[in-house]
């Protein structure tokens, strides 16, 4: 009778370890939701050291935390870059939020000024303004 008892229990710990470790296994890959947004710096032909800063740290918080989000560097001073430099009314350094779809923008230009100092900052900040303007805020 004992070793039928144990046989159950052995038997009943084996059954539930193999439907656990099945459910796990079955758990739907998480696939990064597709972003519309991207984050755009201007700059001038002559940057100084904190536009490179901010250039720096933006691409280490979106290579930390939003792979799927495209750093864009765009240069004021160059002919082709007129319009979009126009459009956001960039003259220098300025960095911005888009959503190219719907037109939406953040302008983060004074917080990258204020912050690039901090890159602990930066990037905790940096991240819940992406965040914030992802969900519509």
């Amino acid at each position: 009778m004992k070793n039928l008892i144990l046989f159950f229990a052995v038997f009943t710990a084996c059954v539930l370890s193999s439907v656990n470790s099945k459910a796990q296994n079955n758990k739907p890959a998480v696939i990064p939701k597709p972003t519309s947004i991207e984050v755009i710096q201007f700059h001038s032909e002559h940057r100084c050291r904190t536009c490179l800063k901010i250039e720096q740290l933006t691409k280490k918080t979106l290579t930390n935390y939003f792979t799927n989000i495209p750093f864009k560097l765009v240069n004021v001073d160059e002919a082709k870059n007129a319009a979009m430099a126009e459009k956001f009314e960039a003259s220098g350094t300025a960095l911005f939020l888009f959503d190219p779809k719907t037109g939406r923008k953040k302008d983060l230009t004074d917080f990258a000024f204020m912050k690039a100092g901090n890159e602990k900052v930066f990037e905790n900040e940096l991240k819940k303004y992406i965040e914030n303007f992802q969900k519509g805020l």
